[in-house]
């Protein structure tokens, strides 16, 4: 500051206006990094380079890590990451055995932010084949729920609209593990897994970011296109179709008798808290059950769900006349849902 305050009087002093311009002499770039502030590049070269030092404190690692995530809320900034080089340390954290539960939790944030709406990203990400690792995260195993949770955030903003990260998600086991992952501990866990097999499930030309404008749905929303970004959806619309895959899986990979299960079981004393249900989970289960007999003409056929399952969710819809209310569906939609369950 004391520097600065020095620089500011001597270069303000007045001169009489035939007097020579004063010399320039070199400013010191902590100067000018304190005026301007530093480009959001070096922040993320200094954040990275503290998160990857296991010399450091672990908060001031945790903490680079959290500035970190807030950088690359900015596509501009996610996409840079390529550009830096960047992917390969990122996954490397998730893989070190040094790395505690916390740095990995931060690290996740982060690639699921990046590659958010963000085909560009998405595919940087891709060619590390990182869906195993991202996987690993899921399981029971791994006692941190929000490791678990934020697992799920990251495959979440990986697979969607992105064929090829479905792709990688089917041979890695990743519709078995999104399947256990529905009887997880964790409600928040749960809520999110429903959250993504709904997701998978909507045609992409709803709205995607970037999508042309002749292949959106008729009243969808119109985000804007970034030509760094977007570029692969626009020039390969295809490449953005995961609806195909996720019904497939729902029906041969167990998903459906799983939903059904997660949504008609008994919770335990105890367990979340959930004496009456969880009112957020059964909306996304709903949602999701609701897409998929849209994608199979109102029809739930009876080779992926044993009639036990069926026999359970035609009780469940039975015993609460207020499920439309309480899942937030309209009665146009509750009748879809009645209709399958009768005729099933």
């Amino acid at each position: 500051m004391d520097s600065l305050l020095r620089w500011s009087i001597e270069h303000s002093t007045p001169r009489s206006a035939d007097a020579p311009p004063p010399t320039r002499t070199n400013l010191d770039p902590e100067i000018i990094d304190y005026i301007l502030g530093k480009p959001d590049a070096v922040l993320m070269k200094d954040g990275l380079e503290v998160a990857l030092d296991e010399n450091r404190d672990e908060d001031a690692r945790i903490q680079a890590l959290d500035d970190f995530e807030m950088l690359v809320e900015q596509i501009d900034n996610a996409n840079d990451l390529t550009k830096l080089k960047m992917w390969d340390p990122l996954q490397s954290l998730l893989t070190s055995q040094n790395s505690s539960d916390e740095i990995k939790l931060q690290t996740l944030w982060i690639i699921g932010t990046a590659v958010q709406n963000n085909p560009s990203a998405q595919n940087s990400y891709l060619d590390l084949d990182p869906v195993p690792v991202v996987l690993s995260f899921l399981s029971p195993t791994v006692r941190s729920a929000q490791l678990r949770s934020k697992a799920v955030y990251t495959l979440s903003g990986l697979c969607k609209h992105n064929s090829r990260a479905v792709k990688q998600l089917d041979k890695s086991g990743g519709w078995e593990a999104l399947s256990t992952a529905l009887e997880d501990s964790d409600i928040t866990v749960r809520r999110k897994v429903a959250f993504l097999l709904n997701t998978l499930m909507i045609q992409s030309d709803s709205g995607v970011p970037g999508t042309p404008s002749n292949l959106r749905a008729p009243g969808s929303s119109s985000a804007p296109v970034h030509p760094n970004s977007h570029a692969s959806m626009v020039s390969d619309p295809s490449s953005t179709m995961t609806s195909k895959f996720a019904v497939k899986a729902l029906e041969d990979r167990g998903l459906l008798q799983a939903l059904v299960r997660a949504l008609t079981a008994p919770v335990p004393y105890g367990q979340d808290g959930e004496l009456e249900g969880d009112a957020d989970f059964e909306e996304r289960v709903v949602r999701t059950l609701l897409t998929y007999l849209t994608a199979r003409a109102g029809r739930f056929p009876r080779g992926p769900m044993g009639d036990a399952d069926l026999a359970a969710l035609k009780i469940f819809v039975s015993q609460r006349p207020d499920l439309s209310e309480r899942c937030r569906v309209t009665e146009d939609e509750m009748g879809v849902l009645l209709k399958a369950v009768e005729g099933a």
